[in-house]
């Protein structure tokens, strides 16, 4: 949404928002001139109604709930009232778009293309769904030929978009509050794939190949056939990634990739593959693969906290947790590593997202723990659900003391309880991970803020 409001600003919209919260993308916002109202409340549609009367449009997510207080008062004014993704649709309508659309990725592999675009004097328009490095910014109003942007599967609106080139990173049963199974996910990803002029996705993703139509554009990092873009790792450690990079089974050059883990191999190939089909040469990119970065709270070094080094990271799916979880363990006992020193055990700090998805995948995330020294489990962020009897943060944990009688598995209710249970369970040179969509990023920065304000600037 922020993302969505910084390009309409830039190009010439008058925009007015609510957010309780003041992060960077708000901050951003209104230094862009967007007029931000800290709480939703009735009086802001008022305020706006008695400045512009009936020219006021009214965007909303599907995060918005009915008797939210601004959208009630909107319809009792008859007016306008439009869905996220319908501006979404009406911007890359204006211009050729890239839409990245997949279970897992969506927001590296967006940062990426966009950033490599931008590197190759594209300019292009980006609206992406985490911070991408080089703009400091989840938005940019571009002047180049392209937009990019996520195409979010996550409430079905995705069939609405008919990219020039459409990307699926992977698929898997996700967003169980509005899909029942991995068949009505591929149904719409299917319709997505159709209204797509090309298609690229990945051919290591098992339920992609069981729909996609032989034009599919594939790419791969496991092998070089039946694929037109393929990099295969060649040496893999906590810094970065080597690999072999062919195109139609021919080895072109081996690229060196700065982000650590086969996930972000994956990710860099797929936006290697789609600027190679708009025309950008491999010779040209790879000068520029090295300055890539991961966009915010994508395992995001945040500061050390009592000698400990913190790393904040966005994972709340369990294939997502495993992935992280992995690409940490590249950094224990690892003098290749992005981190400023060597870590010698992993504490994981989870909270789960929403009670639908902690119920349907349970023993899920149960499994993608495993490879963690330590886990730590807060309850779990409803994201506006509402309870589910016998789905908590407790019952997890037992099944990972059933699974693993071995495994240091601790639950607590608070921040505070947290902030004294790592202290209690104090180990030298813990790297501490957390992960989760909702509001534990607060959690890690609040470690932060207390280290810095403990340490006096003499010291």
């Amino acid at each position: 949404m922020s993302a969505i409001a910084l390009v309409l600003a830039k190009r010439g919209f008058s925009i007015s928002g609510s957010d309780k919260n003041q992060n960077n993308a708000i901050q951003n916002l209104s230094r862009n001139n967007v007029r931000i109202f800290a709480e939703q409340r009735k009086r802001n549609i008022d305020f706006l109604y008695k400045a512009v009367n009936k020219k006021l449009i009214i965007i909303i997510s599907s995060a918005i709930p009915n008797d939210n207080e601004e959208l009630t008062e909107a319809k009792a004014k008859n007016l306008k009232i439009i869905h996220r993704s319908d501006i979404l649709n009406y911007l890359t309508q204006k211009q050729p778009s890239i839409l990245i659309a997949g279970s897992h990725g969506k927001t590296t592999t967006s940062t990426i293309i966009t950033t490599l675009l931008d590197l190759c004097k594209q300019d292009p328009t980006a609206i992406i769904g985490g911070e991408v490095p080089l703009y400091q910014s989840n938005g940019h109003a571009g002047q180049g030929k392209y937009l990019v942007a996520e195409a979010d599967e996550s409430d079905g609106t995705i069939i609405k978009f008919k990219a020039d080139i459409g990307v699926i990173t992977n698929l898997e049963l996700d967003h169980t509050d509005f899909y029942k199974d991995i068949k009505s996910i591929q149904t719409t990803m299917k319709i997505f794939s159709k209204r797509s002029r090309i298609l690229i996705a990945n051919y290591d993703s098992n339920e992609l190949k069981n729909f996609l139509t032989p034009q599919t554009i594939w790419y791969s990092i496991k092998t070089k056939s039946n694929v037109k873009y393929a990099a295969l790792p060649k040496e893999v450690n906590g810094n970065h990634t080597i690999a072999r990079y062919y195109e139609n089974e021919k080895f072109r050059q081996t690229l060196k990739i700065p982000l650590p883990g086969l996930h972000n191999l994956s990710n860099v190939l797929s936006a290697i593959s789609v600027l190679r089909e708009i025309g950008i040469s491999i010779s040209e990119l790879s000068k520029y693969i090295e300055f890539v970065n991961a966009p915010r709270r994508r395992f995001d070094f945040k500061g050390t906290w009592e000698g400990k080094q913190i790393v904040d990271d966005y994972a709340h799916h369990p294939t997502e947790i495993k992935a992280t979880i992995n690409m940490a363990r590249l950094m224990i006992n690892n003098t290749k590593s992005i981190l400023p020193k060597k870590a010698k055990r992993l504490v994981v700090i989870f909270q789960p997202h929403r009670y639908s998805r902690t119920k349907a995948m349970i023993q899920e995330f149960a499994e993608s723990l495993i490879n963690a020294d330590l886990v730590i489990l807060l309850p779990i962020y409803s994201a506006g659900e509402e309870p589910i009897d016998g789905v908590n943060s407790k019952v997890l944990a037992s099944l990972i003391k059933e699974k693993y009688p071995n495994k240091i598995t601790k639950v607590v209710n608070n921040f505070t309880y947290l902030k004294d249970k790592l202290r209690e369970l104090n180990h030298p040179d813990d790297l501490i991970l957390f992960l989760g969509a909702g509001n534990i990023s607060n959690f890690a920065n609040k470690l932060i803020i207390e280290n810095q304000n403990i340490i006096s600037p003499s010291e």
